[in-house]
């Protein structure tokens, strides 16, 4: 019969410290705020260092403008953050950055239509951006480990991989689904190894919008149930509107807290601007 093996004293000791020297109101320092207070205050002050957060939703719903606007609101308080993208090169999320920054459309900044009024805001956003720790990165390379390895000199706090089902597995797998699970418990991997929060957006191929209630489930990300079993935070975003046009619901949306390893869940509510892809915060407006 083994002898159990007792916790480990040194442990204990740390976390009592740390606990200690925490003052009241601010967050620990494994901690990266998303920018969004209502969702912090849930999920214990913003996305926890050696977690793995995943951000699903249907096609359209605006998971990849959502998982942008938490890297720039983190970024903008001083945390240092790698944003991967699988759809888009630098300038075109640059100018998805301003146009959500500025509140203004991309459209109308690709055509010239801007007011002196808006132009005096996209040149705002552009100098509030300039200097956020913010690197960008295309997700090219044919292995796991060649797509993250240009990040690593950044010494980043969070990454951002947009999204899952396009970032190379640790090795091929049979099908899509063998793949993905590969891909979510490689980045918990990476996340404890590196000491950073990973948040991970994907796509949901379990979802249904047919069924009675068409809010997302952990069920739909499939994968084997890798992001159901492995992630620590699970985020789904949930926007009437695309199954009640006309409803009189336009731009609210649900942040639903699908999963979460150390506290609640629940949903947030958000609100949703669609010509400038912009979230925020219904309880703590800006």
């Amino acid at each position: 019969m083994s002898t159990p093996r007792r916790i480990p004293r040194d442990s204990l000791a740390n976390v009592i410290r740390q606990v200690d020297a925490l003052p009241e109101g601010e967050i620990a320092p494994d901690t990266v705020p998303t920018g969004f207070a209502s969702l912090d205050r849930v999920v214990g002050g913003g996305l926890r260092k050696r977690d793995l957060v995943v951000l699903g939703g249907d096609v359209g719903s605006g998971k990849s403008a959502l998982a942008l606007a938490f890297a720039l609101r983190a970024a903008a308080q001083d945390r240092r953050v790698a944003f991967f993208s699988g759809e888009m090169d630098e300038d075109r999320l640059m100018e998805r950055a301003l146009a959500i920054d500025a509140r203004v459309t991309i459209d109308d900044m690709r055509q010239g239509k801007l007011a002196d009024e808006w132009r005096a805001q996209v040149g705002a956003a552009a100098l509030r951006l300039r200097d956020v720790p913010l690197s960008v990165f295309p997700m090219v390379g044919r292995q796991f480990d060649d797509v993250l390895a240009a990040a690593w000199n950044e010494r980043p706090e969070l990454i951002v991989v947009d999204y899952l089902q396009l970032l190379p597995p640790p090795a091929q797998r049979a099908t899509l689904d063998e793949d993905t699970a590969a891909s979510i418990r490689a980045l918990k991997a990476l996340a404890l190894d590196r000491d950073i929060a990973c948040l991970a957006v994907a796509q949901l191929p379990g979802f249904n919008p047919n069924r009675n209630d068409p809010r997302p489930e952990l069920d739909d990300f499939g994968a084997l149930g890798s992001v159901k079993q492995i992630g620590d935070l699970v985020l789904a975003i949930f926007r009437e509107e695309m199954y009640n046009p006309g409803g009189g619901v336009e731009g609210a949306t649900e942040l639903i807290v699908a999963k979460n390893r150390n506290g609640p869940t629940g949903f947030i509510d958000l609100y949703f601007h669609h010509n400038c892809m912009r979230f925020e915060d219904m309880l703590d407006p800006e």
